[in-house]
């Protein structure tokens, strides 16, 4: 993959591989040093970990650009990928040509996705701007964001378990979730909390242990389970 991605930069009079990385935990502190102007960002070492390394180079090097090499992407992944910093979400099932338009946009400063999963953004953003909460979900959805379980959002609350299941049921109705861990995710901003109660939440919910990530440059095929 790496050879074949020089080769084609090489064609290329504006683009040029600066570097490389098959792991995630060495590549933060070579592109801190070697400053490319994007970073793609190869998925097949797993998408927890792709996000990890997002989140990890958003705090290292807010300045360099990040794209993230997919085979697939559900929308609420993308969706948290750009909530995440990246500026690219791109397939690997897509032409060279879109390779090369994708970097040179996201090198740009523009933000780059192919129309499909722009699409599958917008209309997961549509949904969740239609949910109308009410008190005692926003109280829940609250809950659900600290991680707490039915049996103690039921003792906070007042309620009972069965209670919690009911109103958990109508918050994915409304809201479109899947499940209770993307409720987690997608709760501080279906509350409409602000920017630092925002950042404080998602980092109590995603936080797991440290890590690193790729360089263009290339991205992590191994790295943290």
């Amino acid at each position: 993959m790496v050879e074949g991605l020089s080769k084609v930069l090489s064609e290329t009079e504006d683009l040029r591989l600066a570097g490389s990385s098959s792991t995630a935990i060495e590549a933060i502190p070579r592109i801190v040093v070697e400053g490319p102007r994007v970073v793609l960002v190869d998925q097949t070492g797993g998408l927890r970990n792709a996000f990890r390394f997002l989140t990890e180079m958003k705090a290292a090097a807010p300045q360099i650009a990040t794209v993230l090499w997919v085979t697939e992407l559900a929308e609420i992944e993308s969706f948290r990928a750009l909530q995440l910093g990246a500026k690219g979400i791109l397939k690997r099932t897509l032409p060279v040509s879109a390779l090369l338009e994708c970097l040179r946009a996201v090198a740009a400063g523009s933000v780059w996705m192919e129309n499909s999963i722009s699409n599958q953004v917008v209309g997961f953003l549509n949904r969740r701007t239609a949910a109308r909460l009410t008190p005692r979900e926003r109280e829940i959805v609250g809950q659900v964001v600290r991680g707490a379980k039915n049996k103690e959002i039921a003792l906070a609350l007042r309620i009972t378990p069965g209670t919690v299941k009911v109103h958990l049921m109508h918050i994915f109705e409304k809201t479109g979730v899947k499940d209770r861990f993307e409720l987690a995710m997608q709760g501080p901003r279906l509350l409409g909390l602000s920017s630092h109660e925002l950042l404080t939440m998602e980092a109590a919910v995603s936080a797991d242990q440290p890590f690193g990530g790729p360089a263009v440059a290339v991205g992590a095929e191994e790295g943290y389970e």
